[in-house]
């Protein structure tokens, strides 16, 4: 996934853009943890930067991971569209050769700009002069494997959503765990030695659920709205080859 998003331009921006903006909101905890004075000497106010130490090394996977998930949700948000997917002015050149009937050069074409589109169409080309049902079977079978690629990309944003709480999960349970073993090794512990060990191994649930709770709703809207955009195209890609019923 991670050379996947490096290769691709669009996921490398989003990872910048992610990184970026990451950055900035540390710098800024930062500087405001910095300036600001506390409102009384037993109240201690902890920025976001300050929390993300605080919750140690599960605390920086889930960070991590929700800088990945941002460029993730950018990259598809970028490309899984409807003009990314059939750009209409190469569907309107596409349907231009089919009414000449320059069924190469149409081919050729689709070979030169690859996308859901072309793929589909290609796969229909490539039987002209069988039976329509031949055309029909090749367009259906390149339409639901492209489809599934398309989920695959999606897929990774419920992945993380998934990963995360589990994560934040992981680091709770790994600090209660050291809190009983500060009850169970340390006589007479205060109270204020217990809640401060329970609220730092709460911090990374509370991160898990910042990260997945975003994904889980980006990846519902990216998912509703890869479903429409391939059910548009393969309306397309059947009127397109609508004249080759009419012909058997």
């Amino acid at each position: 996934m991670i050379q996947r998003l490096i290769r691709s331009p669009y996921a490398a921006g989003a990872l910048r853009l992610a990184l970026a903006l990451l950055c900035m909101a540390f710098l800024s905890d930062l500087g405001l943890a910095q300036d600001a004075a506390p409102a009384a000497e037993e109240a201690e106010a902890l920025s976001i930067a300050q929390l993300i130490v605080m919750s140690g090394f599960i605390g920086w996977v889930i960070c991590v991971l929700s800088v990945v998930m941002l460029a993730l949700v950018i990259e598809n948000f970028v490309t899984l569209n409807r003009e990314r997917l059939a750009p209409p002015e190469l569907v309107d050149e596409v349907r231009s050769l089919f009414d000449e009937g320059q069924y190469q050069e149409a081919l050729e074409l689709c070979e030169n700009e690859p996308n859901l589109f072309t793929r589909v169409c290609a796969a229909g080309i490539a039987k002209i002069g069988h039976p329509f049902e031949v055309i029909q079977t090749a367009i259906g079978e390149m339409g639901d494997e492209e489809s599934v690629k398309l989920h695959q990309k999606i897929g990774w944003v419920a992945t993380l959503a998934a990963i995360s709480p589990m994560l934040g999960l992981l680091g709770t349970v790994q600090g209660m765990v050291a809190s009983f073993h500060t009850i169970a090794t340390t006589q007479n512990p205060t109270p204020s030695e217990l809640a401060g060990g329970i609220y730092v191994a709460l911090l990374t649930t509370l991160e898990g659920l910042l990260v997945a709770i975003p994904a889980t709703a980006a990846f519902s809207y990216l998912r509703n709205r890869l479903v429409r955009s391939t059910i548009e195209v393969g309306a397309i890609v059947e009127d397109l080859f609508e004249r080759f019923r009419q012909q058997a």
